[in-house]
């Protein structure tokens, strides 16, 4: 038997990029493409090309760019499928816990990525707005007091921004309440790293373990990208109906019927890549 080897010699960059096809690979994982399943307009391939062509911006974050730029050029490579937006959600999580990853003392930590959060700057805020030219995401009304703030639009927005002093991290302040990556961000990324211990803890196949953390995630709090598109009763009913799957087999019938009613608790798969990333840089082998 071949032991597994733990230190492929990768960088953060590289286990970012095999983050998000391993992300994809995993299945089954409702509501989401994967291995076995496309969506009606979004497919397995695009996620593989979404995942390369995001590799640029996932290594100028590894090098000490600023957090905003690497998203943004990320999120420009992604974009370069047929599909659409695949991973921008999954990138968002993932550029700031490279840039932990990579940092001096490598402190890829709930505090290292609290680090880089606060790090975060009024030109780091301008590019997150900017990468939403790059592709078409679902997201929330701006706050009431904040008309200039909608992320919508894009690098319109730059003027408003610099005028308020909004850094990328006040960005995600004013999401968090209603968006679980924005919460991510301002609560020290901890769905992400008590999910990764999971996936460690883990055995079999690094898919599976990926599909199995992505279940336990649904079932433990109502799906963002769910809410936006169906309203928060659904999103309720989706984490209650992934709370009764026992395991992966299981979760085949669940998938099945998630994408018959067009359900996609895509934020719930962001946080499943990001922790990925970290299983990844804690070992986990493959």
């Amino acid at each position: 038997m071949v032991a597994p080897v733990t230190d492929r010699g990768f960088g953060p960059a590289r286990h970012a990029e095999l983050a998000l096809l391993l992300e994809v690979a995993g299945t089954p994982k409702p509501g989401n493409v994967d291995r076995r399943r496309d969506l009606s307009d979004l497919h397995f391939e695009q996620f593989l090309t979404g995942a390369v062509g995001s590799a640029a911006g996932l290594e100028l974050a590894e090098s000490g760019a600023p957090v905003g730029e690497a998203f943004e050029e990320a999120v420009a490579g992604m974009s370069r499928q047929g599909g659409g937006n695949t991973q921008f959600g999954c990138l968002l999580l993932l550029v700031p816990l490279v840039r932990a990853a990579a940092a001096e003392d490598r402190d890829l930590t709930p505090a290292g990525a609290t680090a880089v959060v606060e790090s975060t700057t009024v030109a780091d805020a301008v590019g997150f707005y900017r990468a939403f030219e790059h592709v078409e995401v679902a997201v929330g009304d701006a706050p009431d007091d904040a008309p200039d703030l909608d992320v919508r639009r894009g690098g319109d927005a730059a003027d408003a921004l610099r005028d308020r002093g909004v850094t990328l991290s006040d960005v995600m302040d004013l999401s968090a309440e209603r968006d679980a990556n924005a919460r991510e961000w301002t609560g020290g990324f901890a769905r992400t790293f008590r999910a990764a211990e999971a996936i460690l803890a883990d055995d079999g196949p690094v898919t599976d373990r990926v599909a199995r953390a992505f279940l336990d995630l649904l079932a433990e709090e109502p799906d963002t990208l769910v809410a936006t598109n169906h309203g928060e009763a659904v999103a309720r009913d989706v984490m209650a109906r992934a709370a009764d799957v026992s395991d992966l087999d299981e979760a085949e019938e669940l998938a099945e019927a998630f994408v018959a009613e067009g359900i996609n608790p895509g934020t719930t798969a962001d946080i499943a890549c990001a922790a990925t990333f970290v299983a990844l840089e804690r070992g986990v082998p493959l």
